[in-house]
């Protein structure tokens, strides 16, 4: 409990909050800004028609894995928390950290349809792969370490604990009747309420880890346009009942993000690759770009041209930041939610009994529902990357993959009612320790991606 908070701020410190703006410096200016130039080129992509594959995801069904698993509810109480931190202008340099975390997407994806193999129908690809085939030197060491810290982080806190504490308590928060039972000796009071929310939780994700990539995929094909709709919608509502403060708010954003706090505090929120370092905040990150984890489900994808995945792949950053965590930063703010005195989810839940024309228990029914959603999608798309990551350690052994997903289950189950205010430490040390071979292995393979991605474009002029 001691050490694990100061290991927790060696990592998330400066240096590797600067390598990763650095990361995606380099790519931006190697790529000629490709993430602004091509983005128009990669709507085109995620609108396209495939023809269904029973064996493969389309790249559509990875984009939807990779946001299920980045649209988590700090999509709705992270930002709150980063502008409480960093002020209103937290907003801003969130957009500009996302623009950055854009450009990283696409080389993460990029390099996982260029270095992943076939084998028996079998496809065994991500940053475990391209870290070993791409880097000679210490290769297979950083691959070794990514996958052993990614299977770690889905299983100790990113798609387990700390989702279904979100779902549990975005319940708790509207049906307030409960009932507890004490454990002295373990020094334990355990809620039935919350019992029982971690045994449905943990069956329904059970149900869906038992059909493999495709079921997972089919799901999150659907409830994630549904999920992101439904909130996108909500935040519009708010934001058109409140237009008479646009001009206050484009004008306290402007002066507030000249302030040297509001430019960490949104640098570091937009990131998300933990962020927030004061304050307590229960949301995934709003986008893992250099995290590594993303490029786990595109290098399923039945395609194999990795400029195109590439762009799809920067649209989950697209989508789950610029978009989703703006709409929620402007409701925060349209709202004066961040002036209250509360934290996390609280916030969220004050902008919308406020900001939405409904009864305030509609507003937190339609709330719930977003956040149960955002969860649980979390939930699935970080199991598939915690499996590929054991599937590479173990050399895909079948019955080792079958023992983790018992235990991810328990583990969800588990998580409904413990108190995991250490886990969040643990489980944001593990995503930093993946994200470092990761970001090595971009950054040392950045003129690979530079070269093809030009031939690829000067191809098409011609």
């Amino acid at each position: 409990m001691k050490i694990l908070p100061k290991i927790h701020d060696f990592l998330w410190g400066a240096p590797l909050i600067v390598f990763i703006l650095f990361v995606g410096i380099v790519l931006s200016i190697k790529l000629k800004g490709l993430q602004i130039r091509k983005l128009p080129k990669a709507f085109s992509f995620m609108l396209q028609k495939e023809t269904p594959d029973a064996k493969r995801v389309s790249s559509f069904e990875a984009l939807c894995i990779s946001l299920s698993a980045t649209l988590g509810t700090g999509n709705i109480t992270g930002v709150a928390t980063a502008i409480t931190l960093g002020g209103v202008g937290a907003l801003l340099w969130m957009e500009i950290g996302a623009i950055l975390g854009m450009v990283v997407k696409y080389a993460e994806s990029f390099l996982a349809i260029k270095y992943r193999y076939i084998k028996d129908d079998l496809i065994i690809g991500g940053p475990f792969i391209y870290i070993e085939k791409g880097l000679k030197r210490n290769g297979k060491k950083l691959a070794i370490s990514f996958a052993t810290f990614g299977m770690l982080a889905s299983i100790l806190g990113m798609g387990t604990f700390i989702q279904i504490n979100g779902i549990s308590d975005a319940f708790r928060n509207i049906f307030t009747i409960d009932f507890t039972i004490n454990l002295p000796y373990l020094n334990l009071e355990i809620s039935i309420f919350q019992l029982i929310i971690g045994a449905v939780f943990a069956t329904l994700c059970g149900f869906v880890l038992i059909g493999g990539i495709k079921k997972i995929s089919k799901l999150c094909e659907i409830l994630v346009p549904f999920m992101a709709f439904l909130y996108i919608t909500l935040c519009l509502i708010i934001i058109v009942c409140k237009l008479n403060k646009i001009p206050y708010f484009l004008n306290v954003l402007i002066s507030m993000a000249k302030s040297k706090k509001a430019m960490i505090g949104g640098i570091i929120a937009s990131f998300n690759t933990l962020a927030i370092k004061q304050g307590i905040s229960k949301g995934l990150f709003s986008n893992e770009a250099g995290m590594g984890s993303s490029p786990i489900a595109v290098a399923n994808v039945k395609g194999h041209d990795p400029i195109k995945e590439g762009l799809l792949g920067m649209m989950s950053t697209f989508l789950g930041t610029i978009v989703i965590c703006t709409l929620t930063g402007l409701v925060i703010i349209l709202t004066s939610a961040y002036q209250q005195k509360l934290e996390g989810i609280y916030i969220t839940e004050y902008a919308f009994t406020k900001g939405l024309p409904f009864p305030s228990i509609i507003t937190m029914l339609l709330l719930l529902v977003c956040i149960t959603c955002f969860a649980f999608t979390t939930m699935i798309g970080w199991h598939l990357y915690g499996i590929k990551c054991l599937n590479y350690l173990t050399n895909n052994n079948q019955r080792v993959a079958k023992i983790y997903n018992v235990i991810y289950i328990i583990m969800i189950f588990i998580g409904a009612f413990l108190k995991i205010t250490f886990i969040w430490d643990l489980t944001e040390i593990l995503c930093a320790l993946m994200s470092i071979p990761n970001l090595i292995a971009i950054l040392s393979l950045s003129d690979v991606i530079k070269e093809e991605t030009n031939q690829y474009f000067l191809k098409q002029k011609d």
